[in-house]
């Protein structure tokens, strides 16, 4: 894509900033949040009762998620956790409890929205074994080695330079070290018409890898055993819902271009191993 990094953070930034103000808004003192905004395919549907049932609510309703990936990573007690674009902190609570006391999770994220919230949901759930620190995934600011598994709900996609980010991803992880993460995976490339539009970036479709590519990239920055697995293949029906979500923005040709995506946007978990 032609599209500035910088242009793509900016409105990814401002989506994301958006969620986390109404996720704020949600559940104060004057609102409840009986208007549940997720739906079955994305977002806290994916979790189930029992993992909702002791966090902040406003860690929930912020959940923009398209999977589970702690359910998927398998942590254990004392393992360090990265959730990269950790948002407003939902995976980072769970993997905290997941990791106990001896253990830590860490959440990155660049929006000061986000931040803002997830350490507050911290705070409230009286966490005292997770941080959540401002950058980037091409820039991740940790040391080397010094993570025993990374996870990221549907977020990886969302990088202007997804090399750069799982190049990061493996310096990072220690020798042995687990990437487990969610993420809206491409079963073929989408048509130029909706790579070009620049916002759909904040709504996981144009920047999205094919499972080749995923392949590729994670070989290329040194990880082995990788998988990409579909868990979920969005239809026609489904991405026209999803698509007209975001005011404002004039999609030319809309209909046949839902025509031509229809199947090939998916939910998948992507694993590989740092050797």
């Amino acid at each position: 894509m032609s599209t500035d990094h910088d242009e793509i953070r900016s409105n990814v930034r401002e989506h994301y900033a958006a969620a986390a103000r109404a996720a704020s808004g949600c559940c104060g003192p004057a609102t409840s949040c009986d208007d549940d905004p997720t739906t079955t395919s994305f977002g806290t549907a994916l979790y189930d009762a029992a993992q909702l049932a002791d966090l902040p609510v406003t860690a929930a309703v912020a959940s923009l998620g398209c999977g589970n990936p702690t359910m998927l990573a398998q942590l254990a007690e004392g393992q360090v956790v990265l959730d990269l674009g950790s948002g407003g902190g939902i995976d980072v609570l769970l993997s905290a409890k997941r990791v106990g006391p001896a253990g830590k999770a860490y959440g990155l994220d660049m929006t000061p929205e986000m931040i803002d919230l997830a350490r507050r949901n911290i705070a409230e759930a009286g966490v005292t074994n997770a941080e959540i620190l401002e950058g980037t995934l091409e820039a991740i600011p940790l040391p080397d080695e010094s993570i025993d598994v990374i996870i990221s709900n549907c977020v990886i996609n969302l990088s202007p330079d997804k090399a750069q980010a799982l190049r990061e991803a493996a310096r990072v992880l220690r020798h042995g070290g687990r990437f487990a993460v969610s993420d809206v995976v491409l079963t073929r490339p989408l048509p130029v018409e909706a790579q070009r539009i620049v916002e759909l970036w904040a709504g996981c479709l144009s920047g999205a890898l094919t499972v080749d590519q995923y392949h590729e990239l994670l070989g290329a920055a040194g990880f082995v055993d990788i998988e990409v697995v579909p868990t979920l293949v969005h239809d026609r029906a489904s991405l026209r819902g999803f698509v007209e979500g975001f005011e404002g923005i004039d999609i030319p040709n809309k209909e046949q271009l839902l025509d031509e995506v229809d199947g090939t946007i998916t939910n998948a978990f992507v694993r590989a191993t740092r050797p």
